[in-house]
C-alpha cells in the first residue's frame, strides 16, 4: 500500500530530523510506503495546484489531504479552503485514490514566534481552524470520505503535555510527532478494517 500525505509543515515536519517526523514513524510502524508531499508554507491553493504532480502522478491507492491553516494566516476565508479540500477530495475519487481529509492539529496562540505573531492575528486563525474542523467532519459525512482528527486526538492523546510539545507555538517537536504517528496509524489500521 502506498499513502501520499500533501499538506503543508506539518505534514512535511518543520524543524524535525527526517527520520523523526511522522510521516517517517507511521511508515516504519505501519510497513507501508508513505510518501511526505508537505511543503512548509504552503497553503490549500497551492496543495490542489500541485495535485497531479505530488499525489496523481504517483499512483497512491490513499492521499491524506491536510492544509488550510496558513491559508487564514495570510487572511483567506473559509470558502476558499472549503474550495479547495473540496476539489482535491473529489479529483481524488474521480481517480481512485482513497482521500482521507487531515483535520489540522491545534497550535499555541499564545506563544507563536513573536515574528510570525506581528504577521497575522493567530486568535482569529485559532477561531477560523476552530469553524474549519467542524466543517470537516460535516463535509466528510456528507460525501462519505474518512477523515483524521488531529485536531480533537492531538489534544486528547497530550493532555498537559500539549504546551510542552510545540517549537515555536504552531509546529510540533519530535514528541508531538510521535503523538501524530500513533494518531495516524491507529485511524489507517481502523480504515483497513472496515
Amino acid at each position: 500500500m502506498k499513502i501520499v500525505c500533501l499538506g503543508d509543515s506539518l505534514t512535511y515536519g518543520l524543524g524535525i530530523r527526517r527520520s523523526k517526523v511522522w510521516t517517517k514513524l507511521s511508515q516504519d510502524k505501519l510497513g507501508i510506503e508513505i510518501i511526505n508531499e508537505g511543503i512548509s508554507g504552503d497553503t490549500t491553493g497551492g496543495m490542489l495546484s500541485r495535485y497531479n504532480s505530488s499525489v496523481y502522478d504517483r499512483r497512491p491507492e490513499a492521499v491524506l489531504i491536510m492544509g488550510g491553516v496558513n491559508d487564514f494566516i495570510v487572511g483567506a476565508d473559509l470558502g476558499t479552503v472549503k474550495s479547495n479540500i473540496m476539489a482535491m477530495a473529489h479529483q481524488s475519487v474521480a481517480r481512485y485514490i482513497d482521500p482521507i481529509i487531515g483535520i489540522p492539529a491545534k497550535f499555541d496562540a499564545e506563544n507563536v514566534r513573536q515574528d510570525w505573531a506581528q504577521f497575522s492575528d493567530f486568535n482569529e486563525v485559532a477561531k477560523k481552524l476552530e469553524e474549519y474542523q467542524q466543517w470537516i467532519k460535516l463535509f466528510c459525512k456528507t460525501f462519505n470520505l474518512k477523515y483524521i482528527d488531529f485536531y480533537s486526538e492531538m489534544d486528547s492523546e497530550a493532555g498537559d503535555e500539549l504546551k510542552n510539545l510545540y517549537t515555536d507555538g504552531l509546529h510540533f517537536n519530535e514528541r508531538g510527532n510521535e503523538i501524530l504517528s500513533e494518531i495516524f496509524c491507529r485511524s489507517v489500521e481502523s480504515f483497513r478494517k472496515k
